[in-house]
């Protein structure tokens, strides 16, 4: 138990030294430790602000849904600063596990999506997202087609949680960059 307590602590300076910053969380004063007892808000409120636009087929409608429960929780904004636009680029299907027979037990998936956000009609940033992910062919081919669509499900988690990331590092380096949190 000791042990534990020792290696946590040891962890703990580990971290801050190494320039680890919390995302969400600026720092209010001048103080050597981030939490004061008060969190700047400055940045969720900023990524409450971006209106995610409308994909299309299936796997963009699970990616959108997933986008808003990240960016906005409350809700799509009414008057959005932001729009972020995605597109699936690509979907790519290989075999794998090939049997003697020379037909496959396991499907891999590659997504690669690419996205861009927008403030006033000009482009602000830009990237690209890449998941992976699998699922077995099975005897059964009703077994398949849900291990496909929860494959589906998993890599649309993926690639939103990615793009609010990266989202949030963008908002937080332009607040990081002007000084004051809260002047967006």
């Amino acid at each position: 138990m000791l042990y534990r307590k020792i290696l946590l602590v040891l962890l703990v300076f580990v971290t801050a030294a190494c320039g680890f910053e919390p995302l969400y969380v600026e720092r209010t004063g001048d103080k050597g430790w981030y939490f004061d007892g008060s969190f700047d808000s400055s940045i969720s409120q900023e990524m409450a602000k971006v209106k995610v636009m409308p994909i299309k087929d299936r796997f963009g409608q699970m990616m959108r849904n997933n986008l808003i429960d990240l960016l906005s929780p409350k809700g799509q904004p009414q008057n959005p600063k932001y729009r972020l636009f995605v597109t699936l680029d690509s979907k790519t299907e290989t075999n794998q596990a090939l049997r003697s027979d020379i037909t496959a037990t396991r499907k891999m998936v590659k997504y690669k999506v690419s996205y861009y956000m927008t403030e006033n009609e000009k482009r602000v940033m830009k990237g690209d997202s890449v998941a992976y992910n699998g699922y077995d062919i099975l005897a059964n081919p009703y077994s398949t087609t849900i291990a496909k669509k929860k494959g589906d499900e998993d890599a649309a988690k993926i690639i939103a949680n990615d793009i609010s990331l990266r989202l949030g590092a963008y908002f937080h380096s332009i607040a990081t960059k002007r000084g004051n949190p809260n002047d967006f």
